[in-house]
């Protein structure tokens, strides 16, 4: 899968040209597995590690509001050699240091896997909606932009870029399957770095529209979807539509098992009725 393997390495570059310019930068690198990552963690991962919302007067730093400029992308590929598993890069400030602030935001994410299909981009999309996952750290939006939280209390324990990245990666090694090496770019520098960047991985998403497009028709639904399902306002539908596939294909297989015959292909059938 070579879809998404030049906006990786403009990625790349994009990082490498602004860490020559000078800006702050950071790396470090975690390749360790996704349990391993988790034991060394202040705070908790996983569904449902975060309760509640963090309001603004408990908000220690805002990361990526709408007025400070903010970009969020998901690369994947299927050469594990174009990143390096577990680098963890931060141009900018770190949290830390940032108490009160309102910083501009980018964070992408890149994924691979020898064995990585078109037919798991959807699955590997949403792979960065961690949502309840981060103790002290909220998601208010996420999709091509982010706009996040870190609750004060997760600060006085130290939460930092460091701790975000280790959990993030974490939370994708273990949630998805044929995920071999990870590789994270955080942004905090200014706002035209991020627009910047937001740039570099624009037509990233045209070819995710169409990749999904594609995949949605070999499962018998024609749908013309402009976005990830992360930011699609349909999504509410879309989900409703794979429960009643979902139920098609189960009463579809109990009719063909009682009746000993051949598995049909009941979507299809279904969708033209």
């Amino acid at each position: 899968m070579a879809a998404f393997d030049r906006h990786i390495r403009d990625v790349l570059e994009f990082s490498e040209s602004l860490r020559r310019t000078g800006r702050d930068c950071k790396q470090l690198v975690y390749p360790e597995a996704p349990d391993v990552l988790r034991s060394t963690l202040p705070i908790s991962v996983g569904p449902g590690a975060n309760p509640g919302i963090i309001l603004r007067g408990d908000t220690f730093v805002e990361l990526g509001n709408p007025t400070a400029g903010s970009c969020s992308s998901l690369l994947w590929s299927d050469d594990p050699s174009l990143i390096r598993d577990g680098r963890i890069t931060l141009l900018g400030p770190d949290i830390p240091e940032s108490g009160g602030a309102s910083l501009p935001f980018a964070q992408v994410l890149m994924l691979a896997g020898e064995r990585l299909l078109p037919m798991d981009h959807e699955r590997l999309q949403q792979a960065h909606i961690v949502g309840d996952q981060i103790e002290g750290y909220m998601v208010r939006s996420a999709a091509e932009n982010i706009w996040s939280r870190v609750g004060k209390n997760a600060a006085q324990r130290g939460f930092n870029f460091e701790m975000l990245g280790k959990a993030l990666l974490s939370l994708v090694k273990c949630d998805v399957k044929g995920v071999t090496a990870m590789e994270i770019l955080f942004v905090t520098t200014s706002k035209q770095d991020v627009k910047d960047l937001s740039e570099v991985v624009y037509s990233a998403k045209e070819i995710a529209s169409e990749i999904l497009k594609e995949t949605w028709k070999e499962r018998g639904y024609d749908v013309d979807c402009q976005f990830d399902c992360a930011s699609c306002h349909d999504e509410e539908v879309c989900d409703e539509i794979r429960d009643v596939l979902v139920t098609i294909k189960r009463e579809a297989r109990t009719s063909d098992a009682a009746a000993g015959s051949e598995p049909s292909n009941p979507i299809k059938a279904e969708l033209n009725s």
